[in-house]
């Protein structure tokens, strides 16, 4: 009789181990919850950056008007007839007319 309740703790204590520790345990399980949750996060960020870009592209492809509003900003275009003013700044402590 005693030999049985030695192999029935021995068991426990080995389902225990596996149960916990080992591969498929409970720990691996926490751990995987916590991984998916970080990718789940990067994911989101990403997928706002796509959304982002998305729109970017399609507002490229529908016309020229954000073509022209880039060229106008970024590369300083003007179109034909028009005038260009450029205001300069007055130089810190003197006047600009001297």
């Amino acid at each position: 009789m005693r030999w049985l309740l030695g192999v029935l703790v021995a068991l426990l204590v080995l389902l225990q181990y596996r149960l916990w520790l080992a591969e498929g345990g409970i720990a691996e399980a926490t751990r995987l919850r916590q991984q998916i949750a970080e990718e789940q996060a990067r994911n989101a960020e990403i997928q706002l950056r796509n959304d982002a870009l998305e729109k970017r592209v399609l507002e490229l492809q529908s016309g020229n008007k954000v073509i022209e509003q880039r060229a106008r900003e970024d590369l300083g275009l003007v179109r034909e007839g028009e005038r260009y003013y450029q205001f300069a700044e007055p130089l810190p402590g003197g006047d600009a007319r001297e």
